[in-house]
């Protein structure tokens, strides 16, 4: 709730960039939809309810959940950079940096 939060709150200073973004989750699309909803979310949250996506990046955890990782992916596809040390309180902050300094 709080890295949404984050996001959202940030929404102005990351659409300076020429970037999408979203969260992802492994929660179904019915609970994600809601969570979208009540935390006003101006950008996507996408389910990943089979947990195939976040296996193949690698995020999943041995107990089923999501690690609190960012991809950084340029236009042509490849991954530039993981941050995986999220602080969910400064994601929209830290990401509109990193997001900088890459120059994304």
């Amino acid at each position: 709730t709080i890295q949404c939060k984050s996001l959202r709150d940030s929404g102005k200073v990351l659409k300076r960039h020429d970037v999408a973004y979203f969260m992802a989750s492994v929660d179904a699309l019915d609970e994600v939809t809601a969570f979208a909803k009540e935390h006003d979310a101006n950008f996507p949250i996408l389910s990943d309810a089979t947990k195939e996506t976040s296996d193949a990046y690698g995020v999943l955890s041995p107990i089923g959940f999501a690690k609190r990782w960012t991809f950084y992916i340029d236009k042509s596809g490849a991954i530039v950079s993981i941050d995986k040390n999220v602080n969910p309180r400064s994601a929209g902050s830290d990401l509109d940096a990193t997001l900088s300094r890459l120059n994304l």
